[in-house]
């Protein structure tokens, strides 16, 4: 596929279902805004109660609007690009017996919201389950596509062809490092849009937002330019969020969700959302910010 062909599926000229991750990026942008993407894990602080968060991230049982899209966590045993707080939940939620089957129960309940939902896992879950029954199983549940952050797509030939098949979205990683020629092929292999890592090394909250985002992003401007761009790692608060969707078409918030449930589990109230909801709260309206 050309990278013309690809970033016309990924900007919309093909029909979009409502439930697709590409349509999320584009309702944002007819509110004149970027998108708030927020990941959350399956399984933390138990099956049910990451059901009840996810739900509550799309917006559910608050005063205010949810996320756009949703990244629903597939905990993993060696999780080499999460940050502490990830890991922390990813490692308790594995403790407490998350599978595998649990993030299709996960993109079901992030659906019946009205939200649409992808999956970031890392590769090796998905190759023992099953590339064609992960992909099927996955439509089925109602979910967009997946993130790979430890696949690309030079050895992505099976999950290329049961996306292909499944109707799904596939999201590949850059990062500051890419070349010029990593971007390019990243790009045309993506079908709804691409994950800009902000800065190098794991996940986690910072201070401050990447310096090196903006320039990443005009050499994926430069080189795909009608690819969507969602940029990830590091952002933390309202703030933060506003600065990335000034030249990114939406911004992808993790360790900042998680850490108020760690915190309420922490004061022995697992099933608190409220610090969850006002995280939530901040970063919508950051991202609303003229």
């Amino acid at each position: 596929m050309s990278i013309q062909q690809q970033t016309n599926d990924t900007r919309g000229d093909s029909p979009l279902l409502s439930g697709s991750s590409s349509a999320a990026f584009a309702a944002a942008k007819a509110e004149g805004r970027g998108a708030l993407v927020g990941y959350l894990p399956v399984g933390y602080p138990s099956v049910p109660g990451s059901l009840a968060a996810l739900r509550a991230l799309c917006g559910e049982g608050g005063e205010g609007p949810g996320v756009d899209l949703v990244e629903v966590g597939l905990p993993y045993s060696d999780p080499i690009m999460d940050g502490p707080v990830v890991q922390q939940a990813g490692t308790r939620a594995l403790e407490r017996g998350v599978r595998t089957r649990d993030v299709f129960a996960a993109v079901e309940a992030v659906r019946s919201t009205g939200t649409p939902a992808v999956v970031m896992t890392y590769w090796n879950l998905v190759d023992r389950y099953g590339v064609e029954a992960f992909a099927r199983d996955l439509a089925n549940a109602g979910g967009s596509g997946l993130i790979t952050p430890d696949l690309i797509p030079d050895e992505a030939g099976e999950w290329l062809a049961a996306s292909e098949a499944s109707g799904l979205d596939r999201v590949f990683l850059v990062s500051p490092s890419s070349s010029d020629e990593r971007i390019t092929s990243t790009a045309a292999a993506c079908r709804g849009w691409m994950y800009a890592t902000a800065v190098m090394g794991v996940t986690g909250t910072r201070t401050a937002s990447s310096s090196a985002a903006p320039e990443l992003v005009r050499r994926v401007r430069a080189l795909a330019p009608d690819v969507i761009v969602g940029v990830g790692l590091g952002v933390s608060t309202g703030g933060q969020a506003a600065e990335v969707v000034r030249f990114a078409d939406g911004v992808i918030v993790g360790s900042a969700l998680i850490k108020p449930l760690l915190a309420a589990e922490a004061a022995g109230r697992p099933d608190d959302l409220s610090g969850l909801r006002a995280v939530l709260a901040d970063l919508a309206a950051g991202v609303r910010r003229r």
